[in-house]
């Protein structure tokens, strides 16, 4: 359920603010968001396991802290994000 290496450091890459950037609200949501992706298929299959659903739903509400603090820092930086995630839906 973990992200490789290769894997993480590429989402780092895409969404990186500078070159040795690994902690801004960007970096942070887009790995969540992987994670999240990859939990949630693993709850498909394995309905039962209520630790990870535990895990997940503090995934999810660490990664909605982080879009609050976005979206009032830096909107258009949060519009951005979202848009490349595909987080929300579109009016």
């Amino acid at each position: 359920m973990s992200l490789d290496k290769e894997k993480k450091q590429q989402i780092i890459t895409d969404f990186h603010r500078h070159s040795t950037d690994t902690g801004s609200p960007e970096v942070q949501v887009a790995l969540l968001t992987n994670r999240i992706a990859a939990l949630t298929e693993h709850l498909k299959v394995h309905r039962g396991d209520e630790a990870s659903r535990r895990g997940l739903l503090k995934m999810v509400g660490a990664r909605r802290r982080h879009l609050m603090y976005l979206s009032k820092r830096n909107p258009s930086a949060y519009e951005a994000l979202v848009s490349k995630l595909g987080l929300r839906r579109t009016k």
